[in-house]
């Protein structure tokens, strides 16, 4: 007995074979031909194609240039076309031992290669293998005819079988339906017929082991990330699908499982594919490149509407090949965009403007700028542009017509929060929903081109597929979705894919909701709302690089220069001063102040007075506590403050301030203009140092002590107006 398993064991390893069930010959993969039905070149089918030439399958389309008359085969019973199709490929091939694999191609991909796809079949022990659904369907009156098994989903999927050419020859040559029947019910119908079953040699591939249907089993798959490779994981039956099948409701699955499958995303060599298929534009001259239609859409009160036109004017791309399709809902804004305009209107091919007089709601009016395009026969791209995006990548559509997909959004994404102009998944309803890569996507752990269910605020559309696909001129219309919404679903029922690629750093999308225009310079009230955009307005361009560069000068002994506001800020700042216009008497008597009596009173609006106090003191401690902490070791602030104020001095009205201690621990003054071109004179002494600042800068804050050692004078303003921000911090 002994002696019997040690042969046993000799010839297992001599000969490489287990027990006699095991020691088949492998089937050659030439023997393996694949067949799949496709009247259009869609997206999904383009996919389909990619993937199989990923792993080297021999394919077969059927079907090119035919119209469809199957159905709309995912909502409804139909597909027989594919069946007719099908017979009439197989009628021309006699090789006996061929294996047919037979898939759809809209919503499927493949995750591994024919050598494992040819050894589970044969471990299948069966001629012909259809892939399995754990819910039935067309005809749920059959359920019950179907075969049980111990383990795995009991009823059949026609969108995948494998199986040798004889047997499924057989299997189809008694199809006389019409094209729109059903083809998963005729072949049901054949396997719940024990001897047709029988005859044909028909099982289910139960447990996913060839193919994986995710209708109805979602929950099951899961992705697996192994030594540079992904897979498809059916963690039920702890099975590795070959082909990956998107059927019925779950398009939008297979469309994120994709972005992964097969290795088109790895953690070892990040994306795979986004460097494929590009429309280089690095060799065309100016005149040749894509004529691109721009949409700027204005629909709410927006912050830093001018700096959005000025980033605009900056895209590097030849103004000649762009136009301008301007839709302004609001008429706040009129005036930025006339004056952008009236500035540099002339230098595009075309400018196309629709204001509040027209009375068009979001969705006409982004209906009519693709309608635009998709009318004028030189146009090959339309470039949707919300005037919320802060488009900071000068190269922006340079990069997304490289990409050359039919709808691309850069990555854009509220600052601070997990908010972007994209959504990895959809609930059941519709409606937002997180996927499981979103974040590692927003925070830019994942870097790729991502096919995503939605897109909004910025993206570009080929004219070429508005002129094809996305015929339908109310694109952005519907009475229960939002414009964009709407759009998207529309896009997603012609399947046709989106895409956002965070391969490059593209900018931010700002917050509008609590924005108020009841100011001049409403802008300068966004440093809570939006710090990021606040900041590049209005801070001094060298702020950041005040401690590394060591801006900051000592002019006089513990007095501190450093810049702080931008020439916009200290512009901002006199002309909302100005349009509030309730200036001080200039008198010892102050109502505005606790007691009512100021010693050394000033022509002075008080920050309190035009709303300003909370974004003054966010700016006295953002900007200012920092120097403050690092030029006086040891003494830490919150910058509180009693008076926060902008004087103004001109020589006609008060042209100097006498020797005065501050009511401060320290003083922050601020000059909001130039010396020389404003006004002449003007500056500080300190007396007991005997030492004087004559030539303030515009935008830079001298700070210093306020009491005891630094007894100043403001010097006299000779010419023009002079005006100075002034904080007595920590009274």
């Amino acid at each position: 007995m002994i002696l019997s398993s040690f042969r046993l064991f000799l010839f297992i390893f001599v000969y490489g074979c287990f027990p006699l069930t095991m020691c088949e010959k492998r089937i050659p993969e030439e023997k393996l031909f694949v067949v799949t039905v496709a009247t259009q070149e869609t997206d999904g089918f383009m996919r389909f194609l990619r993937s199989a030439k990923h792993f080297n399958y021999t394919v077969k389309v059927l079907g090119q240039g035919h119209k469809w008359k199957g159905g709309d085969y995912t909502s409804a019973p139909g597909g027989g076309q594919k069946v007719r199709l099908l017979k009439a490929a197989l009628e021309e091939m006699e090789n006996e031992d061929q294996i047919i694999l037979f898939i759809d191609s809209y919503d499927v991909v493949f995750a591994s290669g024919p050598t494992e796809l040819l050894k589970k079949f044969q471990q299948a022990r069966h001629k012909v293998v259809f892939s399995s659904e754990s819910l039935i369907w067309p005809d749920r009156h059959l359920e019950d005819k179907h075969p049980h098994y111990r383990e795995g989903n009991r009823f059949l999927g026609s969108g995948g079988f494998v199986g040798y050419l004889p047997n499924i020859k057989k299997m189809v040559a008694n199809w006389t339906g019409q094209d729109n029947e059903s083809d998963q019910l005729f072949y049901t119908k054949i396997y719940i017929d024990p001897a047709k079953r029988k005859s044909i040699n028909i099982t289910l591939d139960n447990t996913c082991r060839l193919f994986q249907n995710l209708h109805g089993s979602l929950d099951e798959v899961v992705l697996k990330f192994e030594d540079s490779r992904v897979r498809a994981r059916n963690v039920l039956y702890d099975t590795l699908p070959i082909i990956i099948h998107g059927n019925g409701p779950t398009k939008l699955q297979i469309n994120y499982l994709g972005n992964y499958i097969p290795n088109a995303w790895t953690f070892e060599t990040g994306c795979t594919v986004c460097h494929e298929g590009l429309h280089s534009l690095t060799a065309l001259k100016d005149s040749e490149y894509p004529l691109v239609v721009i949409g700027v859409f204005i629909q709410q009160p927006t912050p830093f509407v001018t700096v959005f036109f000025e980033r605009l004017l900056k895209l590097q791309y030849p103004k000649n090949r762009l136009k301008l399709f301007i839709y302004n809902q609001e008429a706040h804004h009129e005036r930025q965009v006339s004056s952008f305009l009236q500035d540099h209107g002339s230098f595009y091919r075309d400018v196309k403007v629709f204001g509040p007089a027209e009375k068009m709601d979001g969705a006409d009016s982004r209906n009519l700028g693709f309608d635009l395009c998709r009318k004028d026969k030189d146009c090959e791209y339309f470039f949707t542009l919300d005037i919320e995006v802060v488009l900071k990548n000068k190269d922006t559509l340079k990069i997304l017509i490289e990409q050359n997909l039919p709808i691309i959004a850069p990555m854009i994404t509220r600052a601070g929060r997990l908010w972007s102009n994209f959504w990895g998944a959809l609930s059941a309803d519709g409606y937002y929903a997180r996927s499981e890569d979103y974040v590692d996507i927003v925070q830019g752990r994942r870097l790729g081109v991502w096919n995503v269910p939605y897109v909004s605020n910025v993206y570009l559309v080929k004219a070429s597929l508005l002129r094809s696909e996305l015929t339908e001129y109310k694109l952005f219309s519907s009475h229960i979705l939002d414009p964009d919404m709407a759009f998207c679903h529309n896009v997603r029922t012609k399947g046709v894919f989106m895409y956002v690629t965070n391969m490059h750093t593209f900018g931010r999308i700002l917050s509008t909701e609590n924005y108020q225009t009841n100011h001049l310079h409403n802008d300068l009230w966004q440093i809570f709302e939006n710090p990021v955009d606040w900041q590049d307005r209005y801070i001094h361009e060298n702020y950041t690089h005040i401690m590394k560069d060591k801006l900051i000068e000592t002019p006089c002994p513990d007095v501190y220069w450093f810049p702080i506001f931008s020439n916009v800020a200290c512009d901002h700042l006199i002309e909302e001063m100005e349009h509030y216009g309730k200036w001080s008497g200039g008198g010892n008597v102050d109502t505005r102040i606790q007691g009512g009596y100021e010693n050394v009173p000033t022509i002075d609006i008080h920050m309190n007075q035009i709303i300003f106090e909370k974004e003054w003191h966010k700016i006295l401690l953002e900007y200012v506590a920092p120097i403050t902490e690092k030029m006086y070791p040891g003494y830490y602030t919150k910058a509180q403050f009693d008076l926060a104020f902008v004087v103004r001095y001109k020589p006609d009205e008060q042209p100097f301030l006498k020797p005065h201690h501050d009511a401060s621990t320290f003083t922050i003054n601020i000059a909001l203009n130039q010396v020389g071109l404003d006004y002449q004179g003007g500056g500080c002494r300190f007396l007991r140092y005997d030492c004087s600042i004559h030539a303030p800068r515009k935008g830079w804050a001298l700070m210093h002590p306020g009491r005891l050692t630094h007894y100043h004078e403001g010097l006299p303003t000779t010419a023009g107006v002079r005006y100075i921000a002034v904080s007595f911090v920590d009274p």
